[in-house]
């Protein structure tokens, strides 16, 4: 008799939750790389069927029309098929549904409620706020070699006269003028400190990101160089610039790409390289696989064992010249590698096609492809400008000793006498005080820019400045 009044007790609960209405607002928070993204579904209910749409208030999206709406047996599913985008979850007693938001190959974790979530109020106390003590100005100018409209923002010292300037430049993926990246906004900061002393600033959204047009993904470094070279020639036009003092800032991938530019322009004032590379595209990913690895928590023998994966796959791309193949033959590769280790484990709900897919993806395009083969230093040879190389002592993704002394190196060679190389105590890649230098702690640190390496920057740029 206990067990038929279970049975019965959980019957009435289904049929209650089978017969409510699912119409309406639901929120959730989708939680990625550290942020947190707010992710609302409006869900209408017509005679036989329902339809929705889709906000991302965090990403300034509103109304995403979605390709399929169905709720049965308490499930709620769904899709966006242009973005690859499904979402799939149980309605519960207590009125949430428990679930997973999947794009791509990727799933994350993501329960909605009718409750209203509001936006998680991040600190990052040196972040500006306006009105700033200085002139900015929105602009846009034009890549004529490419053929591409660049936006961004130039600030100046907020008096009369003719000032120095640096060009900001990003790090690898799609950035905003601000390289906004884990809550942070680095060059946001950096324009503010160098501006309010006495430094006119031009940071850029990268081609094909926030107001900026062309294509990012067909682009490499060689492309972006294209893109400062064009803003060297704004700055040009503009009478409060001191032309002959025009200097890049390159972080991390910037700091590739800085030396590109000063190796053929003679308007290069000084180039200073924040966590810039020195060695091998191929011989860095390795060094930063291991480390983050091993901060991690692997095993020397599971880094050992990626080492000899990673090894061989780079080796496919560099001897590759055809983007096609490439991808067979990475296909081909990395299928094998998933036979050979069928103990190793795929992301959760991940089919092994999706997974094989996803990893050749993400190297078969042509930014990774460049990466891997450049080598910096026949470049940074030819660079006759004062260069300032600057490393967080706690960088796991650029590592210190070896970039600054490769760095130095290959200036050395072609001659270049004014060089400064610093290695910055307990500083990781974005150049935060730190406690390991994972990736995994950038969103929890408040900071956003050691005082200390703003300081170090300031003090190089007005001696060259002077």
């Amino acid at each position: 008799m206990r067990v038929i009044t279970l049975v019965l007790t959980a019957c009435l609960i289904s049929l209650a939750i089978f017969g409510q209405n699912i119409s309406g607002q639901w929120n959730g928070i989708l939680k990625v790389q550290g942020t947190q993204l707010r992710l609302i579904f409006h869900i209408t209910q017509t005679s036989n069927a329902y339809s929705s749409t889709m906000d991302s208030p965090d990403q300034g999206a509103k109304g995403i029309p979605t390709t399929t709406t169905s709720f049965e047996n308490a499930i709620l599913k769904i899709t966006i098929e242009n973005a690859k985008i499904t979402y799939e979850g149980t309605l519960g007693k207590d009125n949430i549904i428990i679930g997973t938001f999947k794009q791509g190959a990727q799933s994350f974790p993501m329960n909605l409620s009718k409750e209203v979530i509001e936006k998680e109020q991040l600190v990052r106390p040196q972040e500006p706020i306006k009105p700033y003590s200085y002139y900015s100005e929105d602009i846009t100018f034009e890549n004529n070699k490419a053929g591409i409209s660049l936006a961004g923002t130039l600030t100046l010292p907020k008096k009369e006269g003719v000032f120095p300037a640096v060009i900001l430049i990003s790090g690898s993926g799609p950035q905003n003028r601000d390289e906004e990246i884990f809550g942070h906004k680095p060059f946001l900061v950096l324009s503010d400190y160098l501006t309010k002393n006495g430094i006119a600033v031009l940071r850029v959204d990268d081609r094909g990101t926030a107001l900026s047009k062309g294509d990012y993904k067909s682009a490499t470094s060689l492309d972006f160089a294209t893109d400062v070279e064009a803003g060297i020639d704004y700055l040009k036009t503009r009478k409060e610039i001191r032309k002959n003092k025009i200097g890049l800032i390159g972080h991390s991938e910037g700091g590739i790409i800085a030396p590109m530019v000063a190796s053929k322009s003679k308007d290069v004032a000084f180039i200073i390289l924040l966590a810039g590379t020195g060695i091998q595209g191929d011989k860095l990913l390795l060094l930063q696989q291991q480390l983050i690895g091993k901060v991690s928590g692997l095993s020397d023998e599971e880094l050992q064992k990626n080492a000899i994966i990673n090894r061989k796959v780079f080796d496919i791309v560099k001897e590759s010249n055809n983007l096609e193949q490439l991808k067979t033959d990475l296909t081909n590769c990395i299928k094998q590698i998933v036979k050979d280790n069928p103990k190793d484990e795929k992301p959760k709900g991940m089919s092994e096609e999706d997974f094989v897919n996803l990893q050749v993806n993400q190297i078969a395009n042509p930014w990774m492809q460049f990466f891997i083969k450049y080598n910096p230093a026949p470049t940074l040879e030819k660079v006759k400008c004062p260069v300032l190389a600057l490393n967080g002592e706690k960088d796991l993704q650029v590592p210190p000793k070896e970039n600054l002394e490769a760095i130095k190196k290959a200036l050395i060679k072609g001659g270049n006498k004014k060089v400064t190389t610093k290695e910055l105590p307990n500083l990781n890649h974005l150049f935060q005080e730190c406690k390991t230098g994972s990736p995994n702690e950038y969103a929890t640190i408040e900071q956003t820019f050691s005082p200390s390496a703003l300081t170090e920057l300031l003090k190089w740029i007005q001696i060259q400045t002077k």
